[in-house]
């Protein structure tokens, strides 16, 4: 089973958070339902916005320190603009 390096954002707060799991559906659930006292569980509810798989666990995590690294919303909002069909439209929040 293969990894991937996910986004996911806060409409209300606008927010985003960088992640890497093996299996997002239940890591989505997780961020939106049953983690307390998180980062996440403060910001809820969560939409996933970027998803991209990888072949290693050790190549998620790089990614994920990469796009973390940047600290930057722009460029956050650069990688969902670049995407050819992104999973999610941000509203004006992105222009």
């Amino acid at each position: 089973m293969g990894y991937c390096v996910y986004i996911l954002y806060s409409p209300i707060f606008d927010k985003f958070y960088i992640g890497q799991t093996q299996n997002i559906e239940s890591r989505l659930i997780s961020h939106n339902e049953t983690a307390e006292y998180s980062y996440t569980s403060k910001y809820r509810p969560w939409v996933l916005v970027y998803s991209l798989p990888v072949e290693s666990r050790s190549l998620a995590m790089c990614l994920e320190q990469c796009i973390k690294a940047q600290k930057s919303k722009e460029f956050i909002k650069t990688l969902l603009k670049e995407r050819e069909k992104p999973l999610l439209f941000i509203d004006s929040k992105l222009d």
